[in-house]
């Protein structure tokens, strides 16, 4: 069976929030990568923006994992995630100009089969090979203002298309815009193409794409107007930030709740964020 990005995608893409003590909470999106260490087992490796966790003030975060019951329903089951330690400093991983944050955590046994391999993760002349370029769609995974797609905590999937040029290779040209509207809880989110059929660039015949294309960082405003554009860093400097992952310090480690009780703020419930 072809592997379906998509699919693989949403399973592997969770919540990240920290409530405020207002009645309000900052929210993220990130996205589990399989990672071989250096001794050889594989970790895995959650990926965000790190404006997201550098805007969550406390010590403790909550990942949105999910748990499938037996009767084939499922239950949002946010975990804590220590994201600093008792003297506030940042337990991620940060690249060292971009606005990527990775760590490795101790997820529930179906995150770590969902967690996607690193090799999905673009290249720096992926763009170039399979010639993609302004006017090809991608998708967004992420959590809108807070929102998911129902009360088990799953991401919603939407849709853009590349909206500048050039955009390769990616060490010169590092982020790429994209045409769709960007609310608060979207950064840090999966953008990735899937192709089920070849298409022509020219004359030349390009085959099916599916790879995660990069992050979503952050929106474009021009006079505090949202012109409805995203930006998205390359995957090139996600594949960077894991791979520092060896010359940083321990991970935080994650207790997995025995009984979830939370339900996760779906479509049609409105929830505050800053």
């Amino acid at each position: 069976m072809a592997f379906d990005l998509s699919m693989a995608l949403i399973n592997a893409t969770v919540q990240l929030e920290q409530p405020l003590g207002d009645g309000t909470r900052t929210v993220g999106t990130g996205f589990l990568i399989a990672d071989p260490a250096p001794d050889g087992a594989t970790r895995t490796v959650l990926v965000t923006a790190e404006h997201v966790f550098d805007k969550m003030p406390g010590p403790e975060a909550r990942i949105g994992y999910r748990t499938e019951n037996a009767d084939g329903s499922w239950s949002y089951a946010p975990t804590p995630l220590t994201i600093r330690d008792k003297d506030g400093h940042a337990l991620w991983t940060q690249h060292p100009d971009k606005d990527i944050a990775v760590m490795q955590v101790k997820a529930p046994e179906a995150f770590v089969r969902a967690a996607i391999p690193k090799s999905w993760l673009a290249e720096d002349q992926t763009f170039s090979k399979l010639a993609v370029g302004p006017g090809d769609e991608m998708m967004a995974l992420g959590f809108p203002r807070g929102l998911s797609a129902n009360g088990a905590g799953f991401p919603i999937l939407r849709s853009g298309r590349v909206a500048s040029y050039p955009v390769a290779p990616a060490s010169l040209y590092p982020t790429f815009l994209l045409d769709f509207s960007v609310f608060p809880g979207n950064s840090g989110g999966p953008v990735f193409m899937v192709e089920t059929a070849g298409r022509r660039a020219g004359a030349v015949a390009v085959p099916p794409a599916q790879f995660i294309a990069g992050l979503l960082s952050q929106q474009v405003e021009l006079n505090k107007e949202r012109l409805e554009i995203g930006i998205v860093v390359h995957a090139k400097y996600i594949r960077e930030a894991i791979n520092a992952l060896d010359h940083s310090a321990s991970p935080a480690s994650v207790t997995v709740p025995e009984a979830p009780q939370a339900k996760a703020a779906s479509a049609g419930e409105a929830t505050e964020i800053p």
